[in-house]
C-alpha cells in the first residue's frame, strides 16, 4: 500500500495542472477487491478534462468532428460553404500475409483479427499476375484488406488515436510528411497486439497493418490540421512537406561519346 501511494503521490506531482483532492481512499468500495487504491483528481481552475458528455457518446469523434472541427476549419480556411470543409471520407486497412498459401489457419486467424479490431470482416486480397521469382501464382491469396466508412470508421479511428498509437513502443509521434499530396493520410504498425481487442494468450505471429486515412482535403496542409484536430499525434515541431521530385536522368547523359560529339 505504501508504494502505491508513493507512485500515486509521484504522478501527481509531475502533472501540475491536475491537483488530487488531498485524500487517498483505500476502501473496496471505490478500489478493487483487495481494498485497492483509488484517487479522484480534478482539473485546476474548474477546466473538466473529459467531458461526461463526450465519454458517454456512442460515436464521440464524429459529434467532436461536427460540434467543434468544422467551425474551426471554417473560420481558419474561410470556406463559403459548410461541403467544403475537409473530413475523412474512408479507411483501408490491410495487412500482407505472406505464408497464406501454406498456412490457412493462420489466414483465418488474421482475419478474425482484423475483424476484432475494425469491427468489420476483412476480405482477401490475391494476385492478379504471376511472378515466378517470389514464387506467386495467380489468384494466389496475398493478404486481407478492410475499408471503413460511416460509424465504423469513425469508431476505429477514435481507437486508433487514443489506443493504438500511444501503446506502440517507442512512440514519439507519428511523422508529418506521409501525405500523398492529395490529403490521404498513410500510417503504418509493426504489430497488431497494442489494440486491447486482442488478447496475449490467443496471439500468434505478430503481424503488423497499415492504415490508409482518405480525406476530402484538397492540399496536405488541410488534411493535417484535420487529423491534428482530431488528435493525431503528430511529432513536434515539423508539419507537411511538400516533395520536389528531381528529374530522371537518362542513359545519353552519362555518355561520353555523345557528349565529344555534341561539343565537336
Amino acid at each position: 500500500m505504501a508504494l502505491l501511494q508513493s507512485s500515486a503521490s509521484s504522478f501527481i506531482s509531475h502533472f501540475p495542472a491536475i491537483h488530487s483532492v488531498n485524500s487517498v481512499r483505500s476502501s473496496p468500495q471505490y478500489g478493487n477487491r483487495y481494498g485497492g487504491l483509488s484517487v479522484r483528481a480534478e482539473a485546476a481552475a474548474g477546466i473538466v478534462l473529459v467531458e461526461k458528455s463526450d465519454a458517454d457518446k456512442v460515436n464521440r469523434l464524429k459529434s467532436s468532428y461536427l460540434q467543434k472541427i468544422v467551425p474551426l476549419l471554417k473560420e481558419e480556411f474561410n470556406y463559403t460553404n459548410i461541403h467544403q470543409v475537409p473530413k475523412v471520407d474512408k479507411i483501408v486497412v490491410n495487412c500482407g500475409i505472406g505464408d497464406a498459401a501454406q498456412n490457412n489457419k493462420g489466414l483465418d486467424a488474421a482475419i478474425n483479427d482484423m475483424a476484432l479490431i475494425t469491427g468489420q470482416r476483412p476480405v482477401k486480397t490475391k494476385a492478379k499476375n504471376p511472378i515466378a521469382t517470389f514464387k506467386i501464382r495467380e489468384n494466389q491469396t496475398l493478404g486481407i484488406a478492410v475499408t471503413l466508412r460511416g460509424n465504423v470508421m469513425y469508431a476505429f479511428l477514435d481507437r486508433f488515436i487514443n489506443l493504438g498509437l500511444p501503446r506502440t513502443r517507442d512512440f514519439q509521434g507519428v511523422s508529418p510528411n506521409s501525405f500523398d499530396g492529395h490529403g490521404n493520410y498513410s500510417v503504418g504498425l509493426k504489430e497488431q497486439s497494442v489494440f486491447p481487442e486482442l488478447s496475449y494468450d490467443a496471439l500468434g505471429k505478430p503481424r503488423g497493418m497499415d492504415v490508409c486515412i482518405s480525406t476530402t482535403a484538397q492540399t496536405d496542409k488541410e488534411a493535417y490540421k484535420l487529423l491534428a484536430l482530431m488528435g493525431m499525434p503528430f511529432r513536434e515541431g515539423s508539419g507537411p512537406t511538400t516533395v520536389v521530385k528531381k528529374k530522371k536522368l537518362k542513359s545519353h547523359h552519362f555518355n561520353t561519346k555523345t557528349k565529344a560529339k555534341s561539343r565537336r
